[in-house]
């Protein structure tokens, strides 16, 4: 007879049940990342009108978030049909709301009233431009400049120019500033100083072509920093009775700017009358 213990079924079992137990591990979903909250000292404020922009506003926001640490961006929804304003609010946005369209760059004056930070930037909602795009105008301000411009000066190269474009040339040389070309407040982005801000007043902002002639006539630093070709980002706005309705808006409010640098600067905007000599005229 065998002096060996037999290892009964009983006694295996037991060993194994000794044993740790293998866990399978699973993989754990990520919570969903919270939407950046504005800060409560900001040093930028991002203006961004929009109407019926769901389809863009949340990428403009996040290129607005990345200009700088301390930031707010301010979204100025007018008129909208669609849910604009729920996306701009679920993305930390601090939301203006108005049931009623605004009116053409009314928004910019809203946000601006609103803003609390030192440099204001000012883009719109349909317009999807990386941070790195817009943090040249933030730097611009910083280093001293009181209105930094987009160095987009519009098609110019065509036979028949656009008359927007054409207007902005001609403010520009009777404002002595032929080297901002067709570059103005009209076009976004732009940002302003508070300085600008307190020399132009957040009303004026709604006539860029007339914040535009008063900054210059201020004595307010004006640079064109950065180009930002926004004519290829554009939406086509849909014409009324074969006209674009826009268009007339801000040749108007060249035609005003005009006659602001003449109540200013007298009847000939400052320049001097060359060589004629109109008493020799009879």
């Amino acid at each position: 007879m065998s002096l060996k213990h037999r290892r009964t079924s009983a006694r295996r079992t037991g060993r194994r049940a000794l044993q740790p137990t293998r866990r399978i591990s699973r993989p754990v979903r990520p919570a969903a990342p919270r939407p950046a909250a504005n800060h409560p000292e900001p040093y930028v404020s991002v203006i961004i009108p929009a109407m019926n922009e769901a389809g863009t506003i949340a990428k403009v926001i996040a290129g607005a978030r990345g200009v700088h640490p301390r930031c707010e961006v301010i979204v100025v929804v007018n008129g909208s049909l669609d849910n604009t304003a729920d996306i701009a609010l679920s993305q930390g946005a601090r939301v203006i709301l108005f049931e009623q369209p605004l009116g053409h760059d009314v928004g910019r004056s809203i946000g601006a009233e609103a803003a609390k930070g030192e440099v204001l930037l000012f883009t719109d909602g349909d317009l999807v431009i990386p941070a790195s795009q817009l943090r040249p105008f933030v730097a611009a301000v910083s280093h001293g400049t009181d209105v930094a411009l987009n160095d987009y000066s519009g098609p110019v190269r065509s036979k028949f120019p656009h008359p927007v474009v054409l207007s902005k040339h001609a403010l520009n040389i009777m404002l002595g500033r032929s080297d901002l070309k067709g570059c103005s407040l009209t076009a976004v982005p732009h940002a302003l100083s508070r300085k600008a801000l307190a020399a132009l007043g957040s009303g004026l902002l709604s006539r860029p072509p007339l914040a535009h002639a008063q900054a210059v006539l201020e004595g307010l630093l004006v640079k064109a920093v950065h180009k930002v070709p926004v004519g290829r980002l554009n939406a086509v706005r849909p014409k009324q009775a074969g006209a674009d309705p826009l268009r007339e808006v801000i040749l108007t409010d060249h035609l005003d700017a005009a006659g602001m640098v003449l109540q200013r600067r007298g009847e000939r905007a400052g320049f001097n009358d060359g060589n004629r000599r109109r008493e020799m005229v009879r």
